[in-house]
């Protein structure tokens, strides 16, 4: 026996943790949906989760997110056309070029083929298929819609991924030109700035303030490189470790929301994820509290998972999921007033995957703005630290030559 952690959405919505002892992941599973709730995250407690997530930087993905959608295309085109599940997936395990992938598919067809439904098998690999992803699978199967359900899966899989290709792609410019600038200031300052010192030295001469600093950080870099670059590791280290910390996570979230350089591009990117999760889900005869319980958990934002809990809250007494959602006054007013129109003509569902399709394009709308103002604020601010760093060096200089004439 094993002590396994876990999360739960009950059929209220709630979301549930606690710890089980049994044999296996899948034991823990079954106990999880006997008692009514739906899995949502089940790890052995013996897993040690500091090594784990610093493993995770450095660890490839058996299936890369396009991988995972092209499965649940073809898979969705199988079963459409007729194909039984065990046969679509004995199919779908000759594609993948991948071992890996090839044995993860394998793993799920020897799901089904010993008699549990797909989603336990996806389940079992929780590395690749997410909780929403399991969970709209294991909706499908109890509406008898499984073709279905995983073309709205896919299609969701699709938007998600267009948006965040769309979202780097803007930014490899401005990461070429940003590391570029600091790769220039830094042969600057270590390899150049220095081989005037000498010469200041002989000529004597008192240095400007500012030829004076431009020198000691040129010095600091090239002596005590390894120290800065310790002190950073350190840094980004302590700074994972305080926001792994809930209630400083839960902080940090909030006051990110409130600046207004990032606060509203954050909002509108989670807005557009939350829901298109909830009309998704919806759309598969989801019961809005369970959805609002699953779809909480795709959301990166802290104090907006926060808020939404709060809103299932409200949801549970009788209100609106438009009003509930607006308390916590951090979700755009648009996406609010564009849900109580869905509330008002019973097509919540359709009108939250318009909401997500406005906000999605609202958002890359918004990083482009953005990204096409770094460039030039960028250029600007490294022909003025140029400028300071070649003052620095020239002002010793006409110093003499005025005092020489």
């Amino acid at each position: 026996m094993a002590l396994f952690h876990y999360k739960a959405v009950t059929p209220t919505g709630d979301v549930l943790e606690g710890q089980l002892e049994v044999a296996s992941n899948d034991e823990a599973v079954a106990r999880i949906q006997d008692a009514g709730n739906i899995p949502l995250e089940i790890r052995a407690a013996s897993d040690a989760g500091g090594a784990r997530s610093f493993a995770g930087m450095f660890a490839r993905a058996a299936m890369s997110p396009a991988q995972v959608l092209q499965f649940t295309q073809q898979l969705s085109t199988l079963l459409g056309a007729g194909q039984p599940l065990d046969r679509a997936l004995q199919i779908l395990l000759e594609l993948p070029e991948s071992e890996k992938a090839r044995r993860i598919i394998e793993r799920i067809r020897d799901h089904v083929r010993g008699g549990a439904p797909l989603s336990d098998g996806l389940e079992a690999e929780p590395q690749i298929f997410s909780k929403l992803y399991v969970n709209m699978v294991r909706a499908g199967e109890v509406g008898g819609a499984l073709d279905t359900t995983l073309a709205r899966l896919a299609l969701y899989l699709e938007r998600a991924k267009a948006l965040k290709e769309s979202v780097i792609n803007a930014m490899i410019y401005p990461a070429i030109l940003i590391v570029m600038v600091f790769a220039a200031l830094f042969v600057l300052l270590v390899f150049v700035v220095p081989q005037f010192a000498p010469m200041f030295k002989d000529m004597n001469v008192e240095l400007p303030m500012i030829t004076l600093i431009v020198l000691y950080v040129g010095d600091t870099l090239r002596n005590f490189w390894w120290g800065i670059a310790g002190l950073v590791f350190v840094g980004v280290m302590v700074a994972r470790r305080q926001l792994a910390d809930p209630p400083t996570r839960l902080r940090f979230d909030a006051w990110v929301l409130k600046r207004r350089l990032f606060g509203p591009l954050i909002a509108r990117l989670e807005t557009a994820r939350l829901a298109r999760t909830l009309g998704t889900l919806l759309k598969n005869g989801v019961p809005l509290l369970t959805a609002l319980g699953i779809g909480r958990n795709v959301l990166g934002n802290s104090a907006l998972a926060e808020a939404v809990d709060a809103a299932t809250e409200e949801v549970k007494t009788g209100g609106g999921l438009a009003f509930a959602l607006s308390q916590s006054k951090r979700f755009p007013k648009l996406a609010l007033q564009m849900i109580a129109v869905g509330e008002e003509s019973g097509a919540l569902d359709d009108m939250l995957l318009k909401v997500a399709d406005t906000f999605d394009t609202e958002a890359k709308n918004t990083v482009d703005r953005l990204l096409a103002a770094l460039v030039p604020a960028v250029t600007v601010v490294m022909t003025g630290v140029v400028a300071v760093i070649m003052m620095a060096i020239l002002l010793p200089i006409l110093n003499i030559t005025s005092s020489l004439q």
